[in-house]
Formats: C-alpha cells, structure tokens, sequence
C-alpha cells in the first residue's frame, strides 16, 4: 500500500473566506473518493487555527501501489479539483510512502 500525504498552504485571504475555501477544497477532495476506483481511503483535515504560520489542509489517501498513485493523479476529476487548489493556494508538501 501506499500513503500520499500533501499538505496545503492557502493564500492569504481574509480569515472568513480562508475558512470558506478551506471547507471548499476539503468537501472538493472529499469528493473524490466517489468518483476514483483507485482511491482506497481518504482523510481530508483542515488545521484548527487557520490564521497559524502551519499549513492550512491535510491530504491523506491510500493506494494499492505507485501505479494506481499515478492513475489518480491523472485521472480527470482530480485534475479538476488540483485546479481549483492551485487557484486557492502558495504552497504544497508532498510525502509518498509504502507501508
């Protein structure tokens, strides 16, 4: 299995749109798991002080290999939704491990 954990740092916006996009993008991420075969869990967190120096959103999701990763990340919904986050954020950590 393997574990794809991204974090996410949204734009500075005004602390209630922060909130606002923060809830869009989860409910957005928490979409896909209806909508991609591959994906076999999915844990989406919003940090609890939004106006903190730490990242605002947490992905965590689950796949039976890297070659099934790899059809998620270009598999067209999640194109949409990458999309819109990039629209909404600065900056985005990546960790990809087998466990």
């Amino acid at each position: 299995m393997v574990n794809h954990v991204v974090s996410f740092k949204l734009k500075d916006f005004p602390l209630d749109e922060k909130k606002a996009v923060a809830a869009e993008l989860k409910t957005m991420l928490e979409g896909l798991k209806e909508k991609i075969s591959e994906l076999k869990y999915l844990e989406v967190g919003m940090n609890h002080d939004l106006t903190s120096a730490n990242y605002d959103l947490v992905l965590i999701s689950h796949f039976d290999s890297l070659e099934t990763l790899k059809a998620y990340q270009v598999h067209p919904e999640h194109q949409k939704v990458g999309k819109r986050i990039v629209e909404a954020t600065v900056s985005r950590a990546a960790v990809d491990f087998i466990f």
